[in-house]
Order: C-alpha cells, then structure tokens, then sequence
C-alpha cells in the first residue's frame, strides 16, 4: 500500500514517503477572518479533511495544524470602517468558520494557531534571517530580500526579472521593490506589537513559516492551501523558512477553487455564496457531499442544478441504507475494511470520483439483493458502503450526524412534503387496490415528473428525491 499525492513543487504525482514511519504532518492555511466564510473557503478544509481521514484509516498517526491569520489589512480596514475592535472582527468571523467546519463535518485540527500568539517565534525568525542576510530592517519594517535566496520562486516557476512590484506592498525603505514585508511598521490607528524593531504587526507570510516551524518543527511533510496561495504567500514562506534553515515542507498539495460563471468566488467580486446561508437551503451533509466529491485539483462550477443532483444522489445511497435497515432490524455496523478498489482509487492521489463510483456500484449491487430478498447479500453491501461513506465523512449514521440531525435546517419542509406525497402514495394504493392499473402508473408518472421516485416493497411504497 503506497498512497500517491500530486506534489505542485516537483509538477507530477509522488509516492509519499513520511519523514517519520507511521506518521504525517499537515499543515494547512486556514482562514484569514475577516468576514464570514463562503462555500469556497470551506472546500479547502473540508478537502484536507479527507486527507486526514484517509491517512487515518491507512493506520498513520496524524498531526494537522490550521492556522488562524487573526491580523490583516482587511480585518484593519474594517475595524476603522465599522468602528469596532480588530480583534472582535477577527474572533466573530473566527466562530463563524469554525461553525462552517462543524456544519460540514471536518474533524477539528491537532492545533489550530491564531496568528496575533506567536509574534514571539516571529521575531526570533526575523532575527535569524537578518543575521544570515536574507532580511533587512528599514524605517521599523522588516523586508526579506528576495534576491538573497537564489530558490526563490522555485514553488510558482517564475522569473524574478519578469516579476512586478506587488501592488499592496509600497517601496518605502526597500531596495529591491519585489521584497516582501516580513514586519510593518505601526501606522497611526493600527493595532500593534513591540518588537526590537520597533512597535508593529506581523506581515501574513511570516505568521506561517513561524507557526509550521513552532508546531511541527523544522521539517514536516505536507503543506496544503488554495491554489491562489501558491504565489505569493506559499512561495515567500518556502523562502523565509529555507533561508532560516528549516527543510520545510516535503510535499505541497493545492485544490482548486470553486467558482461561479468562470470567476473564482470571492467576497470582492461579489459572488460568494456564505456556508451559513447554504445550511439553511441544504441538508449539511447533501453540502458535504456537493463540495467534497470532485477530485481536489478539479474545479467545481456552483449552481442550484448541481446541487439538486448531488441531493439526489446522497438521496439514493441513504434511501438504500434506510430500507437495510430497515429489513434487519437495526443499524448494519461498518466493515472494518473498504473495498480495494475503492482503496486504490484514495490511493491514487486521493481518487474520490472514482472511489464514489464503488460506492454507487456497492449500492445499487445492494438495491439488486433487496429486490432478490436475499437479507445476507444487502447487510453485506451495506456495510462496505458505511465504511466507504465513514472516510469521506458522509456516513448518514454517523454521531456527528446524528446529533447535528441529518435533515438539517430543511426537516419541517421534508416532514410537510412526506405528509402531501403519503397522501397521493394512499390514492396511487387504492387505485392499485381496485386494479386500475392506469391511475395509479400515472400517479407514479405525476410524481417523477416532481422529481420524486417511488418503490414498492414489502412495508409499502417509499419516495426519494429522484433527478429531474
């Protein structure tokens, strides 16, 4: 057994090989607060999430960090707009993606570091990179010279003469204008930290390099983020940390975004759909499955329609468990071990399309045994679905599920609907009952037309969402 991730550094997918056998380190960019998350910020963590699971089911011992960047140019521009505090922007908007991470069923973190608790560790790389040339201090700003570490840009590929300045950073005290700020000096009205550099706040590539060199040491194994973060926060941490003398990160995964008419969803563009806002339309484990299911590199076009079939498609693995157990008389335990080939699928560069295909061929394999009453055969393939569904953090009989209530915000209108279908279910069973065929195949017919489909078994006739 050898689990394959894409590694973006080396371009191609790599057998991964931990620093220390039996274990993974993962760190994680995690949320910068300041504002609520939308559906595309929470892809990533539920992504690395599956990541997690798998390298626990495949027995390793897993350490993963998701920061917290708690200090910002955003979060400051708001507090001034909002007149409130920086750090109560931060933390409302902290509760809020970790009420996003809860809702979709992501384990929590090892550690979870905010930013604004290790300007300590901050000041010590700083001091270290200074005295070995790779930063300068300048009018209380501390800039990493790019042009000191000749890796530099060896994540993105690009070439530093061809780089422009970066628009958010200006020039003030720099010598090269491509050198990045490690430390900014205070501004009036900011928020701010003495150092020996003088009074200030960290800069957002900093916090990182410091934080995976604090809680996972000098070299770990994986570090995971957006591909939007490729360049330049992951290329500058790579930089700050080498410099410092850290091995870093061995392996490097990105997802990919989620987007919206083409454009990746962003509160600036004005095209983000909140996770908060999605709960209460979508059972969370329906949005779980939406958002988890494409492979991590694939990019996911939002709309209402694939939301619809994704709904119908949990619908049909949880309409298939229920009737299981239904027949044997109780919740069917999870096998100890998934299927092989949907192993090898998780294997394979977290393969989760094709490990949802064996899940789906294991279902309706089952769906066959129900219709054969053959009882032995469906417990059998229910099981190795739980298990399947338990690594991708979507069993339906789950404790987190379970006490969160897997109908989620839309349980009265599913109860409202079930009421009206029973009641045309009654009307299709009578004309059954007097054998007009014709009623009741057109009563059947009415109602996939709604979008619902019908079975028939032994404790009478069932509906799920069917797709439209």
């Amino acid at each position: 057994m050898t689990i394959r991730l894409y590694d973006t550094s080396a371009r191609q997918i790599r057998d991964f090989q931990p620093l220390t056998p039996g274990c993974v380190s993962i760190y994680l960019c995690g949320a910068t607060v300041q504002a609520a998350p939308h559906i595309g910020h929470i892809r990533s963590g539920l992504n690395f999430d599956i990541m997690r699971r798998w390298f626990d089911y495949r027995g390793y011992d897993v350490t993963f960090i998701r920061n917290v960047t708690d200090i910002d140019d955003k979060i400051i521009w708001k507090s001034a707009d909002q007149g409130r505090p920086w750090w109560s922007i931060g933390y409302e908007n902290e509760r809020a993606f970790n009420d996003g991470y809860d809702a979709l069923g992501c384990l929590p973190p090892t550690y979870e570091p905010r930013a604004t608790g290790h300007v300590t560790e901050m000041v010590e790389m700083m001091r270290g990179l200074i005295e070995r040339g790779h930063a300068y201090e300048a009018d209380g700003s501390v800039y990493f010279d790019v042009r000191s570490w000749p890796r530099y840009l060896e994540l993105s590929r690009q070439d530093l003469d061809k780089m422009q300045q970066p628009a958010e950073e200006g020039i003030t005290g720099k010598r090269d204008p491509r050198d990045f700020a490690m430390w900014k000096a205070v501004k009036p009205g900011e928020p701010a930290w003495d150092t020996p550099f003088g009074p200030g706040r960290p800069g957002w590539h900093l916090e990182c390099s410091a934080m995976a060199h604090k809680y996972l040491g000098s070299a770990f194994d994986i570090h995971g983020g957006g591909i939007d973060l490729i360049f330049p926060h992951h290329e500058n941490e790579i930089a700050q940390a080498k410099a410092f003398g850290d091995d870093f990160a061995t392996y490097w995964v990105h997802n990919a975004w989620v987007t919206m008419s083409g454009e990746k969803m962003s509160k600036s563009l004005g095209n983000s759909v909140l996770v908060s806002e999605m709960v209460k339309r979508w059972r969370p484990i329906v949005l779980r499955y939406y958002l988890g299911t494409p492979h991590y590199r694939s990019m996911i076009e939002y709309s209402e329609e694939a939301l619809r079939e994704a709904e119908a498609a949990f619908s049909r693995i949880e309409g298939f468990a229920q009737r299981v157990v239904e027949l044997a008389g109780g919740v069917v335990e999870p096998t100890a071990e998934v299927p092989p080939a949907f192993a090898d699928a998780m294997d394979d560069d977290l393969g989760v399309p094709q490990a949802l295909a064996i899940v789906h061929t294991t279902v309706r394999q089952g769906n066959s045994a129900l219709a054969a009453d053959d009882k032995e055969a469906a417990v059998a393939r229910l099981a190795e679905v739980r298990a399947m569904l338990g690594v991708l953090g979507l069993d339906p009989f789950d404790p987190h599920w379970a006490a969160a209530g897997s109908e989620g915000p839309g349980d009265e209108l599913h109860g409202v609907v079930d009421t009206l279908v029973r009641l045309v279910l009654d009307q299709r069973e009578a004309a059954r009952g007097r054998k007009d065929w014709a009623t009741a195949d057109a009563i059947r017919d009415q109602l996939a037309q709604a979008g619902l489909a019908i079975e028939d078994g032994p404790s009478g006739p069932r509906w799920t969402l069917g797709s439209r």
